[in-house]
């Protein structure tokens, strides 16, 4: 990235703030890093969990299949679903607080007894699958910032603290150049009218 600047005073000091700012930024970036990386090992890992879950509680009940085909579907639905957001590192994530399930009205005597327990079953399979999903979510907005950040540390630790470092250099090598030229030329002037005068 190649920095604009002028040989002066003025644009030295603007390199040296905007050199300061970033300087003083990374360290709490790198931080920030470490953190959605930590923050998406942890929603990757409870995603893999209830995945996991689910999925034995689906084997668990593969041998009852037969039966499921009698289960009505229309008596169980969801009605709605509460996320929360947390900050988590600057990054807005959801966090499931609920599941509001609505059970339709049935005659218990006439359905078999284990529709009941049935209920309960579905309601537990859907939970773990909507929590799944949040944390799966969860994991793609953590890694997506995280991603990001990385960028933009890599930004400032490889190009743009180099460049303005490089650029003050620059800078402060043309002034000091141009203070030594400057000297010397009066040096010469002072000796030329020493020279004058002696004469």
């Amino acid at each position: 990235m190649a920095i604009k600047f002028q040989y002066n005073k003025i644009s030295l000091q603007a390199l040296e703030k905007q050199l300061k700012v970033r300087v003083r930024a990374l360290p709490t970036m790198k931080n920030k890093e470490s953190a959605l990386r930590i923050e998406v090992k942890k929603a990757k890992d409870e995603s893999k969990r209830l995945d996991k879950e689910l999925n034995q509680k689906i084997q668990s009940y593969y041998n009852m299949i037969e039966l499921w085909g009698e289960f009505d579907t229309s008596l169980v639905s969801i009605e709605d679903v509460t996320l929360e957001v947390k900050k988590i590192a600057g990054v807005k994530t959801p966090v499931l607080e609920g599941i509001d399930f609505h059970v339709a009205e049935f005659s218990v005597f006439n359905f078999p007894k284990w529709f009941l327990g049935g209920i309960e079953l579905i309601k537990e399979l859907i939970n773990l699958a909507i929590a799944r999903e949040v944390f799966s979510r969860k994991m793609e907005l953590l890694n997506y910032a995280r991603k990001k950040t990385t960028q933009k540390v890599n930004l400032f630790e490889k190009v743009q603290i180099p460049g303005y470092e490089d650029a003050i250099l620059k800078i402060k090598r043309f002034m000091e150049d141009e203070d030594n030229l400057s000297k010397s030329a009066q040096k010469i002037v002072k000796t030329r009218q020493q020279e004058e005068v002696m004469q």
